[in-house]
């Protein structure tokens, strides 16, 4: 047993992991980018929990790992300040406030949905998801694309996304072509074969839509979790493919919705989950959403913690992740063009979405005043009629 004045230091540390994790819930507006230098003013500038290194080390874990690399630097803080019990902690305190502002949110939006207020909200806001969308592609594309063959990669994805390919496959191709040609003459000196599998039988076509159940709710946001590479707006290929396409519960429009609500709340764009799974099925729906999009995160952060020197010094890992990234960004590119078009139904969204990408890139306006300008004009649009 610890001595008292131990446990009361441990206790205190685990008081400052939900106390920060909690306000960063409440707070991290503006997506991941914002959400990660908001956690480094926090705990490298002011209260000095790690050095810079260290950020660096973990930053570049929650990278090397799917998921929500916002969130998964929580858990890994949570780890460094309060050992095992800080994973849960933070991870809990931090995914909380927004997962409960969708919540309430989904329920506003199911019963006054349908309603010119509500009607007039989305009309502003899908154009500057949009645009939000495209700018992060933009930068992520530039720090991701560092070659020819990257760039050949990201644009593959992008047309095979656009035919149906299913975006695991396409993803597991980006990251072993990408691995291979970097690693060309570590892969001939052991002579492997069978590396590539065809796509051809990847194919994702619609159908009928299949019958709701909470388990595959659970099952179809737990496997996304599991798998997503690169950043949250990827999120929107993997369930446009799943819950649009393929099980038929949601309509493109319900989804940019929800992306939108994802924008509007703070703390990690996945409780874009929490609003579908009510929308699909209540507040069950919604807990079970939630559960599985992020349980994933808590898995991996906590087997790759002891493991982060090797995972770091593998030249086969850091090749594959860099394909994966790249091959990330294309299915982004590919479902943004496609939400585009449900998102510009005139002249007006077109100038809304043109206005905020110069904003945002020129200017660097913080993206939750561009939602809630866009708010307004819509607002604006269904008054004036």
């Amino acid at each position: 047993m610890q001595p008292p004045s131990e446990q009361l230091t441990y206790k205190a540390r685990l008081l400052e992991v939900a106390g920060l994790f909690l306000k960063l819930g409440l707070t991290a507006f503006g997506g991941p980018a914002a959400g990660i230098a908001m956690m480094h003013n926090e705990v490298v500038t002011r209260r000095k929990w790690i050095d810079e290194q260290r950020f660096l080390e973990l930053f570049g874990a929650a990278n090397l790992i799917p998921g929500p690399t916002s969130t998964e630097m929580v858990i890994y803080l949570g780890i460094q300040r309060a050992g095992w019990i800080g994973l849960p902690l933070g991870g809990i305190c931090f995914i909380m406030p927004a997962m409960l502002m969708s919540l309430a949110l989904a329920w506003a939006y199911v019963q006054f949905g349908t309603t010119p207020v509500a009607a007039g909200l989305f009309y502003g806001l899908k154009p500057v998801v949009i645009a939000i969308i495209a700018q992060a592609l933009w930068g992520l594309g530039r720090k991701a694309v560092k070659n020819l063959l990257a760039g050949a990669a990201g644009l593959a994805a992008v047309v095979l996304y656009l035919l149906g390919v299913n975006v695991l496959a396409i993803l597991l191709a980006g990251g072993l072509v990408i691995m291979a040609a970097k690693n060309i003459r570590r892969l001939l000196k052991i002579k492997a074969v069978g590396l590539f599998l065809p796509l051809t039988t990847s194919l994702a076509f619609s159908s009928a839509a299949v019958p709701f159940s909470l388990a595959l709710l659970f099952l179809t946001f737990l496997k996304i979790g599991a798998v997503l590479y690169g950043s949250g707006y990827v999120l929107l290929a993997f369930l446009r493919a799943d819950l649009v396409n393929n099980l038929g519960w949601l309509t493109d429009r319900q989804l940019i919705d929800a992306i939108a609500i994802g924008q509007i709340t703070p703390g990690p764009l996945f409780t874009s989950a929490t609003f579908i799974g009510y929308l699909v099925g209540g507040v069950p729906g919604a807990l079970l959403a939630t559960l599985g999009i992020f349980l994933p995160s808590f898995f991996f952060v906590a087997v790759s913690s002891p493991l982060l020197p090797r995972i770091r010094s593998s030249a086969w890992a850091s090749a594959f992740l860099d394909g994966v990234t790249v091959a990330s960004l294309g299915l982004m590119a590919g479902v943004t063009l496609q939400l585009g078009i449900a998102a510009f139904v005139d002249p007006l969204t077109i100038i809304v979405a043109l206005v905020c990408l110069f904003l945002l890139v020129r200017l660097r306006i913080n993206s939750t005043w561009l939602i809630a300008g866009g708010a307004l004009i819509g607002l604006a649009h269904t008054l004036i009629g």
